[in-house]
Protein backbone atom coordinates (compact mmCIF):
# COMPACT_ATOMS: atom_id res chain seq x y z
CA UNK A 1 0.00 0.00 0.00
CA UNK A 2 2.78 2.40 0.96
CA UNK A 3 4.61 1.59 -2.25
CA UNK A 4 1.44 2.20 -4.29
CA UNK A 5 0.89 5.58 -2.65
CA UNK A 6 4.52 6.49 -3.23
CA UNK A 7 4.25 5.53 -6.87
CA UNK A 8 1.19 7.72 -7.25
CA UNK A 9 2.96 10.71 -5.67
CA UNK A 10 5.96 10.13 -7.94
CA UNK A 11 3.80 9.99 -11.04
CA UNK A 12 1.99 13.16 -10.00
CA UNK A 13 5.31 14.94 -9.39
CA UNK A 14 6.66 13.87 -12.77
CA UNK A 15 3.48 15.04 -14.49
CA UNK A 16 3.63 18.41 -12.73
CA UNK A 17 7.26 18.95 -13.65
CA UNK A 18 6.94 17.82 -17.29
CA UNK A 19 7.08 20.72 -19.74
CA UNK A 20 3.81 21.69 -21.37
CA UNK A 21 3.52 20.55 -24.99
CA UNK A 22 4.52 23.28 -27.45
CA UNK A 23 1.56 25.19 -28.87
CA UNK A 24 1.13 24.90 -32.62
CA UNK A 25 -0.65 27.38 -34.86
CA UNK A 26 -1.82 26.86 -38.44
CA UNK A 27 -0.90 29.48 -41.03
CA UNK A 28 -2.78 29.44 -44.33
CA UNK A 29 -0.40 30.97 -46.83
CA UNK A 30 0.66 30.95 -50.44
CA UNK A 31 2.82 28.59 -52.43
CA UNK A 32 5.16 31.52 -53.15
CA UNK A 33 6.15 31.98 -49.51
CA UNK A 34 6.62 28.23 -49.10
CA UNK A 35 8.36 27.46 -52.41
CA UNK A 36 10.77 30.38 -52.07
CA UNK A 37 12.09 29.00 -48.77
CA UNK A 38 11.01 32.03 -46.74
CA UNK A 39 9.24 30.00 -44.05
CA UNK A 40 12.22 27.68 -43.66
CA UNK A 41 14.23 30.83 -42.91
CA UNK A 42 11.72 32.52 -40.58
CA UNK A 43 9.98 29.84 -38.54
CA UNK A 44 12.96 28.42 -36.62
CA UNK A 45 13.72 31.97 -35.45
CA UNK A 46 10.14 32.53 -34.30
CA UNK A 47 9.93 29.17 -32.52
CA UNK A 48 13.27 29.79 -30.79
CA UNK A 49 11.98 33.17 -29.55
CA UNK A 50 8.52 32.02 -28.39
CA UNK A 51 8.36 28.22 -28.20
CA UNK A 52 5.36 28.29 -30.54
CA UNK A 53 5.44 25.99 -33.54
CA UNK A 54 3.93 26.85 -36.89
CA UNK A 55 2.33 24.50 -39.39
CA UNK A 56 2.08 26.10 -42.83
CA UNK A 57 -0.74 25.17 -45.19
CA UNK A 58 0.65 26.37 -48.54
CA UNK A 59 -2.03 26.75 -51.20
CA UNK A 60 -3.21 29.44 -53.59
CA UNK A 61 -4.49 32.68 -52.07
CA UNK A 62 -8.14 31.89 -52.87
CA UNK A 63 -7.95 28.50 -51.19
CA UNK A 64 -6.02 29.93 -48.22
CA UNK A 65 -8.77 32.48 -47.67
CA UNK A 66 -11.43 29.78 -47.85
CA UNK A 67 -9.55 27.73 -45.25
CA UNK A 68 -9.36 30.73 -42.93
CA UNK A 69 -13.04 31.54 -43.46
CA UNK A 70 -13.91 28.03 -42.29
CA UNK A 71 -11.72 28.40 -39.22
CA UNK A 72 -9.21 25.84 -40.47
CA UNK A 73 -6.32 28.26 -39.86
CA UNK A 74 -5.32 30.65 -37.09
CA UNK A 75 -3.44 33.09 -39.32
CA UNK A 76 -3.83 34.13 -42.96
CA UNK A 77 -0.73 35.33 -44.87
CA UNK A 78 -1.46 36.02 -48.54
CA UNK A 79 -0.93 38.54 -51.34
CA UNK A 80 -4.19 39.85 -52.77
CA UNK A 81 -5.08 42.99 -50.87
CA UNK A 82 -8.70 43.43 -52.06
CA UNK A 83 -9.49 39.89 -50.87
CA UNK A 84 -7.64 40.44 -47.58
CA UNK A 85 -9.58 43.64 -46.90
CA UNK A 86 -12.87 41.90 -47.69
CA UNK A 87 -11.89 39.09 -45.28
CA UNK A 88 -11.47 41.64 -42.47
CA UNK A 89 -14.50 43.72 -43.46
CA UNK A 90 -16.73 40.64 -43.30
CA UNK A 91 -15.56 39.87 -39.77
CA UNK A 92 -13.39 36.83 -40.45
CA UNK A 93 -10.12 38.60 -39.62
CA UNK A 94 -9.14 40.98 -36.87
CA UNK A 95 -6.91 43.40 -38.79
CA UNK A 96 -4.72 43.37 -41.89
CA UNK A 97 -1.06 44.09 -41.15
CA UNK A 98 1.13 45.13 -44.10
CA UNK A 99 4.10 42.78 -43.93
CA UNK A 100 6.36 42.79 -46.99
CA UNK A 101 6.41 42.99 -50.76
CA UNK A 102 8.18 41.51 -53.71
CA UNK A 103 7.23 41.69 -57.36
CA UNK A 104 6.03 39.65 -60.26
CA UNK A 105 8.00 39.10 -63.44
CA UNK A 106 7.13 37.66 -66.83
CA UNK A 107 9.36 34.81 -67.95
CA UNK A 108 9.38 33.00 -71.26
CA UNK A 109 11.37 31.13 -73.89
CA UNK A 110 14.86 32.47 -74.58
CA UNK A 111 14.11 32.98 -78.33
CA UNK A 112 11.22 35.26 -77.20
CA UNK A 113 8.83 34.83 -80.16
CA UNK A 114 6.61 37.71 -78.92
CA UNK A 115 9.54 40.15 -78.68
CA UNK A 116 8.91 41.34 -75.12
CA UNK A 117 12.46 41.12 -73.73
CA UNK A 118 13.50 44.20 -71.75
CA UNK A 119 10.02 45.75 -71.60
CA UNK A 120 8.96 47.48 -68.39
CA UNK A 121 5.30 47.55 -69.46
CA UNK A 122 3.63 44.30 -68.45
CA UNK A 123 0.34 45.09 -70.19
CA UNK A 124 2.06 45.94 -73.49
CA UNK A 125 4.03 42.68 -73.16
CA UNK A 126 0.81 40.67 -72.80
CA UNK A 127 -0.64 42.45 -75.83
CA UNK A 128 2.41 41.35 -77.83
CA UNK A 129 2.07 37.76 -76.60
CA UNK A 130 -1.57 37.75 -77.68
CA UNK A 131 -0.71 39.35 -81.02
CA UNK A 132 1.96 36.73 -81.71
CA UNK A 133 -0.31 33.94 -80.46
CA UNK A 134 2.70 32.77 -78.45
CA UNK A 135 2.00 30.11 -75.86
CA UNK A 136 1.12 31.51 -72.41
CA UNK A 137 0.67 29.26 -69.38
CA UNK A 138 -1.57 30.38 -66.51
CA UNK A 139 -1.71 28.90 -63.03
CA UNK A 140 -5.50 28.96 -63.31
CA UNK A 141 -5.88 28.17 -59.60
CA UNK A 142 -7.45 31.33 -58.11
CA UNK A 143 -4.14 32.17 -56.43
CA UNK A 144 -2.91 35.72 -55.86
CA UNK A 145 -0.65 35.27 -58.87
CA UNK A 146 -3.55 34.08 -61.03
CA UNK A 147 -5.72 36.98 -59.89
CA UNK A 148 -2.98 39.47 -60.75
CA UNK A 149 -2.48 37.84 -64.14
CA UNK A 150 -6.20 38.10 -64.93
CA UNK A 151 -6.16 41.75 -63.85
CA UNK A 152 -3.29 42.46 -66.26
CA UNK A 153 -5.10 40.72 -69.10
CA UNK A 154 -8.17 42.88 -68.43
CA UNK A 155 -5.98 45.96 -68.70
CA UNK A 156 -4.72 44.57 -72.00
CA UNK A 157 -8.34 44.48 -73.16
CA UNK A 158 -8.84 40.74 -73.33
CA UNK A 159 -9.89 37.75 -71.26
CA UNK A 160 -8.07 34.86 -72.96
CA UNK A 161 -9.38 31.33 -72.69
CA UNK A 162 -8.10 27.93 -73.70
CA UNK A 163 -10.31 28.15 -76.79
CA UNK A 164 -7.79 30.60 -78.21
CA UNK A 165 -5.26 27.80 -78.69
CA UNK A 166 -2.29 29.81 -77.36
CA UNK A 167 -3.47 30.21 -73.74
CA UNK A 168 -3.50 27.30 -71.28
CA UNK A 169 -4.59 27.03 -67.63
CA UNK A 170 -2.91 24.34 -65.58
CA UNK A 171 -4.76 24.61 -62.24
CA UNK A 172 -1.60 24.12 -60.18
CA UNK A 173 0.92 25.87 -57.96
CA UNK A 174 3.81 27.99 -59.15
CA UNK A 175 6.45 25.26 -59.14
CA UNK A 176 4.46 22.92 -61.36
CA UNK A 177 3.47 25.81 -63.61
CA UNK A 178 7.12 26.77 -64.12
CA UNK A 179 8.11 23.17 -64.80
CA UNK A 180 5.38 22.88 -67.43
CA UNK A 181 6.26 26.27 -68.96
CA UNK A 182 9.88 25.16 -69.24
CA UNK A 183 8.84 21.91 -70.94
CA UNK A 184 6.50 23.53 -73.49
CA UNK A 185 8.14 26.22 -73.53
CA UNK A 186 5.70 29.06 -72.74
CA UNK A 187 5.46 32.50 -71.19
CA UNK A 188 4.10 32.81 -67.66
CA UNK A 189 3.76 35.23 -64.75
CA UNK A 190 5.70 34.33 -61.60
CA UNK A 191 6.64 36.02 -58.35
CA UNK A 192 10.32 36.88 -58.18
CA UNK A 193 10.94 34.85 -55.03
CA UNK A 194 9.79 31.60 -56.61
CA UNK A 195 11.66 32.39 -59.83
CA UNK A 196 14.94 32.96 -57.99
CA UNK A 197 14.59 29.70 -56.07
CA UNK A 198 13.47 27.67 -59.11
CA UNK A 199 16.19 25.34 -60.32
CA UNK A 200 14.68 23.81 -63.46
CA UNK A 201 14.54 26.89 -65.71
CA UNK A 202 15.58 25.15 -68.91
CA UNK A 203 14.88 27.54 -71.81
CA UNK A 204 13.03 30.08 -69.65
CA UNK A 205 14.47 33.55 -69.13
CA UNK A 206 13.33 36.60 -67.16
CA UNK A 207 11.99 38.96 -69.85
CA UNK A 208 9.80 41.64 -68.22
CA UNK A 209 10.23 43.36 -64.85
CA UNK A 210 10.00 46.78 -63.23
CA UNK A 211 6.38 47.74 -64.00
CA UNK A 212 4.69 49.28 -60.93
CA UNK A 213 1.68 47.07 -61.73
CA UNK A 214 3.87 44.05 -60.93
CA UNK A 215 4.42 45.09 -57.29
CA UNK A 216 3.22 42.28 -55.01
CA UNK A 217 2.29 43.25 -51.41
CA UNK A 218 1.70 40.66 -48.68
CA UNK A 219 -0.50 41.07 -45.62
CA UNK A 220 -0.93 38.99 -42.47
CA UNK A 221 -4.22 38.64 -40.56
CA UNK A 222 -5.26 36.81 -37.39
CA UNK A 223 -8.49 34.85 -37.83
CA UNK A 224 -11.20 36.30 -35.62
CA UNK A 225 -12.09 34.29 -32.48
CA UNK A 226 -15.54 35.90 -32.66
CA UNK A 227 -16.21 33.90 -35.82
CA UNK A 228 -14.26 30.84 -34.72
CA UNK A 229 -13.81 30.60 -30.92
CA UNK A 230 -11.51 27.57 -31.26
CA UNK A 231 -8.69 29.44 -33.02
CA UNK A 232 -5.45 29.94 -31.10
CA UNK A 233 -5.87 33.70 -30.88
CA UNK A 234 -3.10 34.35 -28.35
CA UNK A 235 -0.43 32.41 -30.22
CA UNK A 236 -1.60 33.91 -33.52
CA UNK A 237 -1.20 37.37 -32.01
CA UNK A 238 2.35 36.50 -30.90
CA UNK A 239 3.22 35.28 -34.39
CA UNK A 240 1.99 38.46 -36.04
CA UNK A 241 3.61 40.67 -33.41
CA UNK A 242 6.92 38.93 -34.08
CA UNK A 243 6.60 39.22 -37.87
CA UNK A 244 6.01 42.98 -37.73
CA UNK A 245 8.58 43.57 -34.97
CA UNK A 246 12.09 44.76 -35.72
CA UNK A 247 13.39 41.19 -35.27
CA UNK A 248 10.83 39.71 -37.65
CA UNK A 249 11.24 42.42 -40.25
CA UNK A 250 15.02 42.08 -40.19
CA UNK A 251 14.65 38.33 -40.60
CA UNK A 252 12.46 38.87 -43.68
CA UNK A 253 14.90 41.39 -45.15
CA UNK A 254 17.88 39.11 -44.54
CA UNK A 255 16.45 36.26 -46.62
CA UNK A 256 18.42 36.11 -49.86
CA UNK A 257 19.08 33.79 -52.75
CA UNK A 258 22.25 34.41 -54.73
CA UNK A 259 22.72 37.62 -52.78
CA UNK A 260 19.36 39.02 -53.92
CA UNK A 261 16.66 40.05 -51.43
CA UNK A 262 13.43 38.16 -52.14
CA UNK A 263 10.99 39.98 -49.87
CA UNK A 264 11.21 43.60 -48.73
CA UNK A 265 9.80 44.33 -45.24
CA UNK A 266 7.24 47.13 -45.03
CA UNK A 267 5.87 46.95 -41.46
CA UNK A 268 6.59 49.78 -39.05
CA UNK A 269 7.66 48.23 -35.73
CA UNK A 270 6.49 49.96 -32.56
CA UNK A 271 8.48 53.13 -31.97
CA UNK A 272 9.80 53.19 -35.53
CA UNK A 273 8.95 55.88 -38.08
CA UNK A 274 9.90 53.82 -41.10
CA UNK A 275 9.83 50.21 -42.24
CA UNK A 276 12.85 48.11 -41.40
CA UNK A 277 15.10 47.77 -44.45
Amino acid sequence: MVRAIGALFLAAAMTASAPAPAETIRVASTTSTEASGLFDHLLPKFTAATGIRVRVIAVGTGQAIRLARRGDADVLLVHHRPSEEAFVREGYGRRRHPLMHNDFVIVGPAPDPAGIRGSKDAVAALEKIRGARAMFLSRGDDSGTHRRERSLWREAGTAPSERSGWYREIGAGMGRTLNTAAAMPAYTLVDRGTWLSFGNRGPLRLLVEGDRRLRNPYGVIAVSPKKHPHVRAGAARQFIDWLVSEAGQRAIGSFRIGGEVLFHPVARPAGSRAPVQ
